[in-house]
């Protein structure tokens, strides 16, 4: 906790009102700055970053004893920790945001009506000002701030408790790499509070903040869902499902999955429900519980699932509609590619979901019938990532389907204007 973390109500309702209007007057300033000194910024800032790795690093320890302390999970603490090829990947995953094309001032469409001769434009603008509220990946930090400076948005973050001191040290290289090519004073800001009144009080800065990006568990996003005043592009939990087909490839179907659920158990993209067809469930799961067992995850199973491998211990109601972000996975027998797409509906988080088969009309009814932001076919749900995607980096992944949908990078952190060129006409 800060000193800040424990001051009145009504001086942190003028703490965050301040960062409001400074991130406005900033992004005003940021969505007239050129492509080169954008770059030249995230590249000063990922540089800061693997000059101060060791400090990062350190305050990142502190986090981690916190945690332990706390009794965080193996998963959680996973999340939350760093080390020298985390922070390089951080610094790298900078610099490729810094190469992507710049998104601002695109044309994205030009034509000029008849009847009257105006020659109008949709042009790519940014959005503004954008809130990002996150828990224990510090990552974020950097991901969200590269994202933000590139898209000419200003951004105001408020980290996790639980990520405080690695997320500052993060912050700190993020803003001096900033300033050092001189874009505006508070491009970037970073709540300097754990208090949660703090974002109860960002959440009605309509007048400043054009979008929230939550990013967490379902507590978080019930309470910012509840409160906002302010649009949200909602990063709900990563409840994703991995179908095994009746046509799939039995090497192909264990490789898979067991990287779809164990490769990095904390991460959104991770499989946390199996379904596998019942004509071959007899000849597959056990290969597959095998193979999960061995890396150490624990199955729960429906009846079907138990009556086929004795690894599979009872599964619950409510183990369908868990993200576990551990090694744990629930595993259910389905009958056909229609039954499979029924239960993702049903109890899916509309995150990430995949197919495994090699039947080409069973992929066609999975791509077209489930309602997820990425649908996945014969590869790992783990790439659902916006740097596995070419984005560079992503802000989150989008669950909703207003405005930005899946990966939100940097394409999807603007908006448009519409410009319209006259040569003296006047409307009858």
């Amino acid at each position: 906790m800060t000193a800040l973390a424990s001051i009145k109500n009504q001086d942190i309702a003028a703490l965050m009102r301040d960062m409001g209007i400074n991130a406005r007057k900033a992004a005003l300033e940021l969505a007239q700055v050129p492509s080169e000194p954008k770059i030249s910024a995230l590249k000063a800032a990922a540089a800061k970053l693997r000059d101060n790795a060791d400090a990062i690093i350190a305050a990142n320890a502190k986090d981690m004893e916190a945690g332990r302390a706390k009794g965080l999970t193996d998963a959680l603490l996973d999340r939350l920790a760093l080390d020298p090829a985390r922070i390089e990947g951080m610094a790298a995953g900078i610099e490729a945001v810094a190469e992507l094309p710049d998104p601002i001032g695109r044309e994205l469409a030009r034509w000029s009506p008849e009847h009257n001769g105006l020659d109008i434009a949709r042009v790519s603008v940014p959005l503004g000002v954008i809130g990002i509220i996150y828990e224990s990946r510090p990552n974020v930090t950097a991901d969200a701030s590269a994202m933000c400076i590139k898209s000419g948005n200003a951004a105001i973050l408020r980290g996790g408790s639980e990520s405080f001191h690695s997320s500052r040290a993060i912050f700190d290289c993020m803003a001096e790499g900033i300033a050092k090519a001189g874009l505006p004073d508070n491009a970037i800001q970073m709540i300097p509070t754990t208090d949660r009144a703090a974002v109860g009080e960002m959440l009605k800065l309509s007048e400043y903040i054009d979008v929230i990006v939550p990013r967490g568990g379902k507590s978080l996003i019930a309470r910012i869902t509840d409160e906002s005043r302010i649009p949200l592009f909602k990063h709900l939990e990563g409840l994703c499902h991995t179908y095994v087909h009746a046509s799939a490839n039995p090497q192909k179907a264990v490789d898979i999955v067991v990287n779809a659920k164990m490769r990095r158990v904390g991460v959104c993209g991770s499989t946390e429900t199996i379904l596998i067809d019942s004509s071959v469930a007899g000849r597959l799961l056990p290969r597959i519980a095998e193979a999960l067992v061995a890396k150490g995850c624990e199955l729960r199973g429906d009846d079907i699932a138990q009556s086929i491998d004795g690894h599979i211990k009872p599964a619950t109601d409510e183990d369908w509609v868990t993200e576990y972000l551990d090694a744990i996975v629930s595993i259910k027998v389905v009958n056909g590619v229609t039954d499979a797409v029924n239960h993702i509906n049903t109890y899916g988080s509309h995150h990430t979901d995949a197919i495994i088969a090699e039947n080409a009309a069973a992929t066609t009814t999975f791509m077209n019938g489930v309602d997820s932001g990425i649908v996945i076919v014969n590869a790992s749900t783990q790439f659902a990532d916006g740097g596995e995607f070419g984005m560079g980096a992503e802000i989150g992944i989008s669950t909703g389907k207003l405005h930005a949908r899946g990966p939100v990078g940097v394409e999807q952190l603007t908006s448009y204007k519409y410009i319209v060129r006259g040569t003296g006409q006047t409307r009858p």
